[in-house]
Formats: C-alpha cells, sequence, structure tokens
C-alpha cells in the first residue's frame, strides 16, 4: 500500500488562535500528527510513504528530512493551488495499484483504520474505498450520497435526502484513480470534493467506509476535541 499525505495547508486558523506549531507538527498528547499518521501507515502494510508540504513551511520541510523511514520515503516541497493539486504532484511518487491518501489533521481510531484497509485489499473490484462518517463538526462538509449497499452514487455540498455521511478526508483508491485525476487536472478542476465528482462521473466504482467519527484539527479547540476522542 502506498501512502500519501497532503500537508500542503497554510494552516493560517491554528496561527491565529495562538497555536505556535505549523499543523503537522501540532502535538496531541505530545504526538506530532504527521508522526501519528507515519506510525499509523507503518502498522497498516505500508510500502511507501509520500508527503507533500508547501514552500512557505521551512520548520516542517526540515524536520521531514530528518526522518529517518523502514519503506521509501517521498517528500515533496511545492505550494499548489488546492488539495486535488497536491494530490496530483503526490501522484507521480504514488507506483502501485493500492493508495491510500489522507489530509495531515484527520483524526480517527486506528482500529477502524486497520479495518478500513483490510477492506480496501479485499474488496479487489472496487476503484475507491472512501472514509465516512455521520459525526458532523466541519464548517462545509461534503455529504456522500449511498445506497443501501454503501456504494456512492453522489458527493453532494448540502445534504440530500439519502446523506447519511460526509466524507472524511482518508481515501484509499486504485490505479483507474489516478488517470481521472489527469483528466481533472487537464480539464483545469480544482478541490476533492470535485475530483470525487469526477470518479463518478467517469464510473468508476466507490464505497463508503464508516467511521465512527473523524476530526479535523482546524482550530485550537480541535486539539481538545481529538485528544479527548483519542482516549475514549
Amino acid at each position: 500500500m502506498d501512502y500519501a499525505i497532503i500537508a500542503a495547508g497554510e494552516g493560517s486558523r491554528l496561527a491565529q488562535e495562538g497555536v505556535k506549531w505549523p499543523k503537522p507538527l501540532v502535538r496531541l498528547d505530545g504526538v506530532a500528527l504527521i508522526d501519528r499518521l507515519i506510525d499509523v501507515f507503518l502498522k497498516n502494510n505500508a510500502t511507501s510513504i509520500s508527503i507533500i508540504v508547501n514552500e512557505e513551511m521551512t520548520e516542517v520541510q526540515d524536520y521531514l528530512k530528518a526522518l529517518r523511514l523502514p519503506v521509501p520515503f517521498y517528500l515533496l516541497v511545492k505550494s499548489t493551488p488546492s488539495s486535488m493539486h497536491s494530490f496530483y504532484e503526490l501522484s507521480h511518487y504514488l507506483d502501485g495499484d493500492k493508495i491510500c491518501l489522507t489530509t495531515v489533521d484527520t483524526i480517527f481510531k486506528e482500529e477502524e483504520f486497520s479495518g478500513y484497509i483490510q477492506q480496501f485489499i479485499q474488496e479487489d473490484k472496487l476503484d475507491g474505498l472512501m472514509a465516512v462518517t455521520d459525526f458532523i463538526d466541519d464548517e462545509k462538509p461534503l455529504y456522500v450520497e449511498t445506497d443501501n449497499e454503501l456504494y456512492i452514487r453522489n458527493f453532494l455540498d448540502q445534504a440530500g435526502g439519502d446523506c447519511r455521511y460526509i466524507s472524511g478526508g482518508i481515501y484509499c483508491l486504485r490505479r483507474p484513480a489516478l488517470g481521472v485525476l489527469n483528466n481533472a487536472i487537464s480539464q483545469g478542476m480544482s478541490r476533492m470534493r470535485n475530483y470525487q465528482r469526477q470518479l463518478i462521473a467517469e464510473g468508476l466504482r466507490l464505497k463508503a467506509y464508516p467511521f465512527s467519527k473523524i476530526i479535523d484539527v482546524d482550530h485550537a479547540d480541535d486539539i481538545l476535541k481529538a485528544e479527548s476522542f483519542l482516549k475514549s
């Protein structure tokens, strides 16, 4: 499994609220967000780990350059206009058929993540298995419309009749999804939610995998929420 982390945002809201660390280095019970993800990935069949950070994050760049991992590790320093473009830049380092992409601030229970990865590996006819949750604590959630078997019909900015879940910001994908990514870039698209809609438009087979809760660390008070959640 090739893992990829988007850590290219500025984390401006955290900084404005007095958090001293850049987002990838924010600590939860003393562990940096980026270290927590890397540790979880290494426990779940990682064959490579790729990370993109923006050009202004020199502290994060220096931190990651000093890492020594037991699998191939690729660090890309590039500022991009959107998370979809960050994924496109990372895609050049992803050689296998199984890819897991996440943003650096995504907080989840490790045992749920392991179940998610195992289901993706087992359901080899899927083009993508998307992490979803019915816990909604997001300023602009992306709603996920599914059928009764959790196959994804659509991604919506507003909740529809069959939208129990929102996107959790974790994506397991197979190689056909990278072809769609290339198409989306060539068409001038932006944002991960529009890329996900394009996956549906091009007929890829996507399924939702429910997590009990996924928290994004966007604000200072999210740090305490995330620490409490991980201890629960």
